[in-house]
Formats: structure tokens, sequence, C-alpha cells
């Protein structure tokens, strides 16, 4: 009866896969918008990219992050009938823009952007 033996080859060593440099270093504008209603942060949205975009900026998004929602539950009486609760949430909505090489007239009409109450942002450079 024959045998048949395998011979193991030999493993390769890993090579170092190195990313390819950008020659220009990309500086990125990262603008996070926040509020309670979906109407007034898509008309706070639409503003932003209209301004950015006047000024021939790169602009990726908006892109909509996963809304937030906190759940309070309440009693509807003090003593006897305490099975007899309420139930209420808050929805925060949010969205992300990114603006790729920001000059400076592009920062400089965001920074004087009037936006409606109830919006809040949050400005990354990075």
């Amino acid at each position: 009866m024959a045998v048949a033996v395998k011979e193991k080859a030999p493993k390769k060593a890993a090579k170092a896969v190195s990313k390819p440099k950008d020659k220009e270093a990309v500086s990125k504008l990262r603008i996070r918008v926040r509020a309670y209603e979906h109407k007034i942060l898509d008309q706070s949205v639409k503003q932003i990219m209209d301004t950015a975009l006047r000024y021939d900026a790169e602009v990726v998004g908006p892109i909509p992050l996963p809304t937030e929602i906190k759940k309070y539950t309440v009693n509807r009486s003090a003593f006897v009938f305490k099975n007899a609760r309420e139930q209420f949430e808050m929805r925060i909505h949010k969205r992300v823009i990114d603006i790729l090489n920001p000059n400076a007239k592009v920062i400089e009409a965001l920074t004087n952007l009037s936006l409606p109450s109830g919006v809040s942002i949050e400005v990354k450079m990075g």
C-alpha cells in the first residue's frame, strides 16, 4: 500500500501594504446639526449647503444619523392608581455635513449664518 505524503509549501512572508499618500492633505470641516423637528432641521441643512456651494466648496452630505429617542414614563396619579401611567418621548433628529478643503470665505459665511431657534450646531476641524 502506497501512502502519498504531501509536502507543505513554505509560508510566504506577509508584505506590509502602505496606503498611497495623497499629495495634498485634505482638511475637513464636519458640521453636526441637531433639532427636535425634522422640517426645521432639513431647512437649516439646505441653508448650510447653499452657503457652502455658493463659495465653490466641495460638500459631502447631508448624512442622516439615527434619531435619538428619549422616553419618559410618568405616573398619572400619585397615590391609589399606581398602574395608570403616561409615556412621553422626545425625538432628536441629527445630520452630518462634511465640507472638504474649506477656504476662509466659506468659514466666514458659515459663522455669519443665522439659523432658526431649536437647531444646534457643532463644528469640528479635522
